[in-house]
């Protein structure tokens, strides 16, 4: 069963609240739902492709998709940034000292957003071609 459009509308979403938490501040959990509404977009193209995947590594599922479809470096950038905020913006022993929300600001958090918007983008184009 392909439930691409689910896992896409599920990213939307998540993108979406992602801008909520830059407004209002909580920029740590832009960037990890930044990162969850990516990695959801791509689990939506292998839904599309009927393929199945596992893990939570932007790249390393843009990787399992080289066969079927063209990845820019942008894309692989975007991949690269937002594969960081999966641990490191959620827990505190992730850094020396402190906890996450000392160590994200607005500019990370729209890098994050902007990273993600890309990845969702292209997947969406994607699967609306298939």
């Amino acid at each position: 069963m392909n439930r691409s459009e689910d896992w896409l509308k599920q990213s939307q979403r998540d993108l979406k609240r992602a801008k909520i938490d830059i407004k209002y501040g909580y920029y740590e959990w832009a960037c990890f739902t930044s990162q969850q509404a990516a990695e959801k977009a791509v689990k939506a193209l292998y839904q599309a492709f009927n393929m199945s995947v596992r893990g939570h590594s932007i790249m390393k599922m843009l990787d399992g998709l080289k066969e079927k479809l063209v990845i820019s470096e942008d894309i692989y950038h975007a991949g690269r940034i937002l594969d960081r905020y999966y641990i490191e913006s959620r827990y505190p022993n992730s850094f020396p000292a402190g906890s996450p929300m000392d160590y994200f600001d607005k500019k990370i958090a729209g890098e994050a957003y902007d990273s993600a918007r890309e990845i969702i983008r292209l997947c969406e184009d994607t699967i609306r071609r298939l």
